[in-house]
């Protein structure tokens, strides 16, 4: 009996199995470090509203405040520039403080400068939420191009479908819970208070988040490469054209 027509001992098995277990992870990891960010997507998204509750703290000047916080948003975009990275996370934070600059600045009040942020937390839970229970979970339709399945898991991979649910409740429970503690403080606590409480909430929900995405995810049947299945069906059909096209030739002679 040659080395091919031994049959495959349960070890083998075992360690292909665990081998295949620890690529779904790794994948899953890579994917979502990049539709999130990755740590300095994360540093991104703090260090504004830190600089602005630091300076504020220190001189209680809303307009120092607000200036120095987008202006370090425009550094952080002008960094990704010239390095020619990927610049949509740094664009979104320079959005969404140029929002809560205006905001500021209109009422007077600092508090002021995180209420865009918070609103949009609130709507960004819901939809997490209201979308999954439509049968759409959010966060498949952020991490399916990543993955290269696009909308495939829809119909074509329910393991996957369910676990893009599970995925997407937690994502809207966390947001919720992070804005039961936020609004509150918005109306009862001073700017310096509220401020420090808000920089310390950005980034442990987040990673909670992620965590529970990437343990769903790790979990779930791989992905479904439609990239990869289209590539393949041209290419078929690039062979199939050849074929015939050869196949007239002969008959000619």
């Amino acid at each position: 009996m040659t080395s091919l027509d031994k049959p495959t001992s349960d070890t083998d098995r075992t360690t292909r199995t665990a081998q295949e277990a620890a690529d779904a992870k790794a994948v899953t990891e890579a994917a979502l470090f990049e539709a999130f960010g990755g740590v300095r997507g994360m540093v991104e998204t703090v260090v504004p509203g830190l600089l602005f509750v630091t300076i504020f703290t220190i001189n209680k000047d809303l307009h120092s405040s607000a200036i120095a916080a987008l202006a370090v948003s425009l550094i952080l975009v002008v960094v990704r520039l010239i390095r020619k990275d990927t610049v949509k996370h740094a664009f979104s934070g320079v959005f969404g403080v140029a929002f809560g600059v205006v905001f500021a600045m209109m009422t007077g009040n600092a508090k002021d400068f995180y209420l865009p942020g918070m609103l949009y937390t609130l709507g960004l839970a819901l939809a997490y939420l209201i979308t999954t229970v439509a049968g759409l979970p959010l966060i498949g339709l952020i991490l399916g191009p990543v993955f290269k399945e696009n909308l495939s898991w829809r119909t074509r991979n329910p393991g996957r479908k369910k676990a893009y649910a599970k995925a997407s409740y937690a994502w809207g429970l966390i947001l919720l819970a992070k804005c039961a503690i936020l609004f509150p403080l918005y109306w009862w606590a001073d700017t310096t208070q509220f401020g420090w409480v808000l920089v310390a909430l950005k980034i442990p929900p987040f990673l909670l988040a992620v965590y529970l995405t990437w343990v769903f995810l790790a979990k779930a049947p791989p992905p479904i490469d439609v990239f990869a299945e289209m590539e393949a069906e041209e290419q078929a059909e690039k062979d199939r054209k050849a074929a015939e096209a050869a196949a007239a030739r002969n008959q000619e002679f």
